[in-house]
Parts: C-alpha cells; sequence; structure tokens
C-alpha cells in the first residue's frame, strides 16, 4: 500500500477531487496549508505599497491506494492539477505498512 500526497493549487481541488471520485477513489483526506517552493512566495501591490507574500495558500491531499493503482492515481492528479506555471505543487508517495479501520477492525488493503 502507498500513502500519496499532494500538494496543489486551491482551484485545482474540485477538478481533482471529481476526477479521482471518477476513478472509485472517493476517500481522501484535504488539508488547507501554506508554504512555497522555489518560488519564494510572490509579490504584490496593495495601496500602492510592495509587499512580498512569503507563503502561498495550497491544498494537501493524502489518500491511501494500493500499490496496483499508484501509476494512475499519481497521473490523474498530475493531469487534472497541472498549469504549466511555476507553483503548480508536488506528489509525494510513500510506503505505508498497515492500515487500520477503527469501525471494524479491517486491516491491509481491506481497510482502505
Amino acid at each position: 500500500m502507498k500513502l500519496i500526497e499532494a500538494v496543489i493549487r486551491p482551484e485545482k481541488l474540485d477538478i481533482v477531487k471529481d476526477s479521482l471520485s471518477e476513478l472509485g477513489y472517493p476517500g481522501m483526506t484535504i488539508t488547507q496549508v501554506k508554504g512555497h517552493g522555489n518560488q519564494k512566495g510572490i509579490s504584490e501591490v496593495w495601496r500602492g505599497r510592495k509587499f512580498k507574500v512569503e507563503l502561498l495558500s495550497k491544498m494537501k491531499i493524502e489518500i491511501t491506494v494500493k500499490n496496483s493503482d499508484v501509476e494512475k492515481i499519481v497521473n490523474t492528479i498530475i493531469n487534472e492539477a497541472q498549469t504549466g506555471c511555476i507553483g503548480d505543487g508536488k506528489v509525494f508517495v510513500y510506503n505505508v505498512e498497515n492500515v487500520y479501520r477503527i469501525r471494524t477492525k479491517e486491516s491491509g488493503e481491506a481497510a482502505i
């Protein structure tokens, strides 16, 4: 099993979420986060004064999947979240040792 963690633009969340649901993966955890990568933030002008916004709003999606579905899920996230501009985000894939469903006490892939 793998944990896929994607950090994307907020305006792309609904598109990615809907695409994952269509693939049969409606279960996910979504968190509003702030941060920056190589871009190091952006400069904006407000009331004639220039200021730097170092931490940009992003959305983090976490989804646990079977090993065989990783490429399909990652490619879907990339295709739907990509704008071609700096700040599109990143996708991380981690190994998951085990998963337990609290309600039924199922474990492993049955608990996903």
